[in-house]
């Protein structure tokens, strides 16, 4: 399918590896140029030099942290303006809510609410303004069904979401849809670091924890980065026009909701 959006120009956070960098690959295979962005300057140029070379497109690098307001001048500096903004950043560790302080609830906040929220308000008022653009924020299943463990995420991710709710019908008329993918479990980085603390709270090696977490999943695998790619980027198509507000669950049936 032609996604119609060839030429266009995206901004995809934390896109060094993950589901980040399967977003940006399922972009740049529709033909759009991307910025892309992660803390570690090694990792990012080469993603985008891999990129570029697999797919034909312009990807500009920019090593910095997005949850900070220095790192967001300095990504949006390289960028200018975009027709695409994929949110992403990578959750909070894993513990006890009675263990979480406050500032680890506002290091939470920083980095998966008032980030995303500074880059919508950055980028989608100039997209409103040329009639077209695509917002896809990357948050969790956990907004749908909380992961006790991960309270500091499922706290911040709620909230963009809530957020997300209001905003996205305000600029829908303007030619902007906004919208939320919520990612179960994927064989990622993420999933290795869950993996392991499943591993070492049941004292079971890294393997049975994995097959435990997957019997727990309908569809019995893990994710792919490829198949999330895909899915934001028919978000982020002209087919996707009437797609708006929305919260959109790839977790291989893991949620076990009827709405």
């Amino acid at each position: 399918m032609d996604l119609g959006i060839r030429g266009k120009r995206g901004l995809v956070c934390a896109a060094s590896r993950g589901l980040g960098r399967g977003c940006a690959e399922a972009l740049a295979e529709a033909g759009v140029d991307l910025v892309i962005n992660s803390r570690t300057e090694a990792d990012i140029t080469r993603t985008a030099e891999e990129i570029a070379r697999r797919f034909g497109v312009s990807v500009t690098p920019v090593a910095a942290d997005i949850t900070t307001e220095d790192g967001r001048r300095r990504v949006l500096d390289a960028l200018g303006q975009a027709d695409i903004l994929v949110n992403n950043a990578g959750g909070p560790p894993p513990g006890s809510w009675t263990d979480w302080s406050r500032d680890d609830f506002i290091r939470a906040l920083d980095a998966n609410l008032l980030s995303a929220v500074a880059l919508m308000q950055a980028l989608v008022p100039a997209m409103m303004g040329r009639g077209w653009g695509r917002v896809v924020n990357i948050t969790s299943q956990a907004v749908r069904s909380p992961i006790p463990v991960l309270g500091l995420s499922n706290t911040a991710r709620t909230g963009l979401t809530g957020f997300v709710a209001g905003m996205s019908r305000q600029v829908a008329g303007r030619g902007v849809c906004v919208n939320n993918l919520l990612p179960g479990i994927h064989a990622t980085d993420r999933a290795d670091s869950l993996d392991k603390a499943v591993s070492a709270a049941q004292g079971i090696d890294i393997e049975a924890a994995r097959r435990q977490r997957q019997a727990a999943i309908p569809a019995g695998i893990y994710g792919t980065a490829e198949d999330f790619g895909a899915t934001c980027a028919f978000l982020c198509s002209q087919q996707a026009r009437f797609i708006v507000g929305q919260n959109i669950l790839l977790d291989g049936g893991a949620v076990n909701v009827t709405m």
